[in-house]
């Protein structure tokens, strides 16, 4: 049991020796009920549930249990009765609660307004930060997209007051943010419909990225599915110091996995190194996990922890979270499927990029690597902030750096961009000093939200087509992610590293050891940054900017127009016919990388995220036709004519014709976005074949009835042409474990075969079935 019965039971015990007896009332073994949330008063953590899971499962095992396995096998629908094998079996899980971001929000209350459902049925909430574009500043962008999005912002303003879900206004902050402020905490598990949402495993939850779909299931009350996480341990050791930060602990670790590595895993931190890295700093860490493809990552709770919870106003949580600590770390003698050290005293500052966030460099070789590769040097912008680096210590240690450069009368030579976290952050930075110091070095602090990190930046100092550079504390430096400009090399690192490569100008400067010059000519060097991990005052709290949604919100009214061109409501796709697919024709066969980015892009095209014809008017428009090395180029196998990827897949689907795409590894990895799945979906597609798929993606395409497949042999992707037709059969007899075939014929009449593997247990196929997860849950509802 946890301490605070066995107390109690001591006490009993102790006292019935004494002179005089004393009764200790039952209900002391009783803990007093603790929120989850000051926003749900009456939704309360339930650890005597994990706990009992927790043992039921140790029972069954009968092995020490890693901490992830603690928490996911504590959320099980049934402990008792469900297989489980790591990385094989899929696990029936009950998440604590849901949370989604405004563009993700849109698709998934569509849906959850298609399931017919009055209510959600547990803690959910909408977060504004992905529609407000960096333009002019804070202020002025904020207002701007509360005009623009009005009919967005309004729609979820009521869908949430009407179905029970909690709404965080444009300008609170960005949702992860939020998250780790007011909703995480040590064994929660929590599903958000983004893939950044394991930044909450800084405050030892699990906290996973989802589609749309996959939240509508939780919403619904129906448990949700997951293939058991295996388990990559990272043991820590030593102590960070000097310039180097917790972002270079993730970066070194893309280093090592890379974009794939962790797919299919929870990556579990542990160590004595893991007391010396802050609560922020250990989000940070599990934030940029859904870089190397991680299903999340978690740290066990600790003091760091307990003293950021009590900061942000959550005493009870931690004082609970303590006696159930047992159950909130790992197991002694628990094994790792794969098993990582890092010594935090050999850690030196990282840099990654650019393209991709694995390419990882220390920042004292990163000029001389760029100057052989042809990388521009000169640095245009240094942007900091965003979901994975804007806390108060991170903001505190680029003051730190600005501070000194001002001191010597010194300025940026790049442009310079302030993304702070949250409201409260925003507040807190603006009244103790931070914010005024990184103007004066030459700074813009942008609203509360995304922006740049995910494409929302009108960016006016470069034209598109233009080699130039920018490094930024974000997590992510796809190809045109930040600019939509191919052209921009984007390199990732610390937020202090950002500060001072911005006050260099270059690549070719290395804080360590490297000298700038003060308005009086003399050289100085920059000082290793030291700023406090929490105020020292409590956190300002800003503005008030969230929704309660009201105890009936039955008569609220959601409106959704026929003719908006922002939200479109949505109609079911066709079930399965229950035969093979035969002759389908190859809409584009992918050459190399092709993230959800690739897929969706974000950017501008955010706006259409709630209506999903409008929106498919970007499908696949980033990918690589491998037939004339070209984006968004295609042959029109009907026409012979080259043309847009959605403007031939439109064609197709008015011909009445069904299309796959062929793609490479990792086929979907980055964002969340189901839009990536619905699109293709939406214009005729029934399979997408390729070398693998990143963990999300291929849930998502599942849920949209579309069949992800992966060759049995790697090689067989050179057997197929983007002028060949491609026949899946064995569907009649489509069974879990079960292979499918695939017959490829070749423009000259011949024909070969291959075999396509697939990830899909009984109830996925049952949504394949029935056109897709949503038209399944209705089946069900019916029956």
């Amino acid at each position: 049991m946890a301490p605070y019965c066995v107390l109690v039971s001591r006490l009993q015990h102790a006292l019935s020796k004494g002179v005089r007896r004393y009764h200790v009332a039952p209900i002391l073994c009783q803990r007093a009920k603790v929120a989850m949330s000051q926003f749900e008063p009456s939704e309360y953590i339930q650890y005597e549930k994990l706990e009992k899971n927790i043992n039921i499962v140790r029972k069954r095992l009968d092995h020490p249990l890693t901490l992830s396995e603690k928490i996911v096998y504590g959320h099980l629908d049934d402990p008792v009765k469900q297989d489980i094998e790591r990385g094989k079996t899929y696990l029936r899980l009950r998440p604590d609660r849901v949370a989604m971001q405004d563009a993700t929000a849109q698709m998934a209350m569509l849906q959850f307004i298609s399931s017919g459902l009055p209510k959600v049925a547990v803690p959910s909430t909408i977060h504004c930060d992905h529609l407000i574009e960096a333009q002019l500043g804070g202020e002025k962008d904020l207002q701007r997209a509360k005009d623009i999005n009005q009919e967005v912002y309004n729609f979820l303003a009521t869908a949430g007051a009407k179905y029970g879900v909690g709404f965080w206004k444009p300008g609170s902050g960005i949702i992860h943010q939020i998250i780790l402020e007011n909703y995480s905490y040590p064994g929660v598990m929590l599903i958000g419909t983004d893939s950044h949402t394991p930044n909450g495993g800084g405050l030892g939850g699990v906290c996973i990225g989802v589609g749309g779909a996959d939240a509508v299931d939780v919403m619904a009350g129906i448990p949700w599915e997951l293939k058991c996480p295996k388990v990559i341990g990272v043991k820590l050791t030593g102590k960070l110091s000097g310039w180097s930060s917790p972002k270079d602990v993730i970066l070194k670790v893309a280093g090592i996995l890379t974009v794939k590595g962790g797919t299919g895993a929870i990556i579990e931190y542990h160590g004595p190194g893991v007391d010396s890295i802050s609560c922020t700093g250990m989000a940070t860490i599990c934030n940029m996990g859904a870089e190397i493809g991680a299903t999340t990552s978690i740290f066990p709770y600790n003091h760091r922890m307990k003293t950021y919870l009590t900061k942000t106003g959550r005493a009870e949580i931690a004082n609970l979270a303590d006696e159930f600590q047992e159950y909130l770390k790992p197991d002694p003698g628990c094994t790792y499927d794969q098993l990582i050290e890092i010594d935090l005293n050999e850690l030196k500052p990282l840099i990654n990029g650019p393209f991709t966030p694995d390419l990882a460099h220390t920042v004292d070789e990163i000029g001389t690597v760029a100057q052989k590769k042809g990388w521009p040097v000169d640095i245009r912008v240094g942007l900091i902030g965003s979901c994975t680096n804007s806390s108060y210590e991170d903001m505190g240690r680029s003051a730190a750096v600005a501070k000194q450069a001002l001191a010597h009368g010194v300025k940026c030579k790049s442009q310079f961009t302030i993304t702070p976290g949250s409201e409260q952050i925003r507040a807190t930075i603006e009244r103790d000093g931070y914010a005024k110091i990184l103007r004066d070095v030459g700074g813009v602090v942008l609203a509360n939200a995304c922006g740049p990190c995910i494409g929302q930046w009108d960016r006016k100092d470069t034209k598109k087509g233009e080699k130039n550079t920018i490094v930024t504390s974000y997590n992510r430096n796809f190809t045109g992610r930040n600019d939509a400009n191919p052209e921009t090399h984007a390199f990732v690192t610390s937020p202090e590293i950002v500060t001072a490569l911005s006050l260099a100008g270059t690549l070719n400067f290395n804080p360590e050891t490297g000298f700038l010059t003060g308005a009086d000519g003399k050289k100085f060097k920059l000082e290793a940054p030291d700023a406090d991990e929490l105020p020292k005052l409590e956190f300002d709290p800003g503005q008030d900017t969230y929704q309660y949604p009201p105890k009936d919100g039955s008569s609220q009214h959601v409106d959704v127009s026929s003719t908006s061109q922002r939200l479109q409501l949505l109609e079911p796709f066709d079930k399965w016919d229950g035969k093979d697919l035969e002759d389908l024709l190859i809409l584009i066969k992918v050459k190399g990388k092709c993230t959800t980015d690739h897929i969706s892009a974000a950017g501008p095209w955010l706006k259409f995220r709630g209506h999903l014809d409008n929106i498919s008017n970007n499908l696949l428009i980033g990918a690589v036709n491998v037939e004339n090395d070209k984006s968004n180029s295609v042959r029109n196998a009907l026409t012979q004519e080259f043309g847009p990827v959605p403007d031939t897949a439109r064609y197709y689907k008015k011909h009445g014709v069904q299309w796959v795409v062929v793609g490479d590894e990792n086929y979907g990895e980055g964002s969340s976005r189901e839009h990536a799945a619905l699109e293709p979906r939406h214009l005729g597609g029934r399979a997408i074949i390729v070398k693998s798929f990143a963990r999300i993606h291929e849930t998502n395409l599942k849920k949209q009835g579309l069949l992800p497949l992966t060759f049995a042999d790697p090689a067989d992707y050179d057997k197929i042409h983007p002028v060949d037709k491609l026949s899946i059969v064995g569907l009649k007899d489509f069974v879990p474990g079960k292979p499918l075939k695939c017959i490829i014929k070749h423009p000259n009449g011949s024909q070969e075969t291959i075999i396509l593997n697939h990830t899909f247990n009984e109830t996925q196929i049952e949504w394949f079935k029935a056109g897709s997860a949503l038209n399944r849950m209705k089946e069900l509802q019916q029956h």
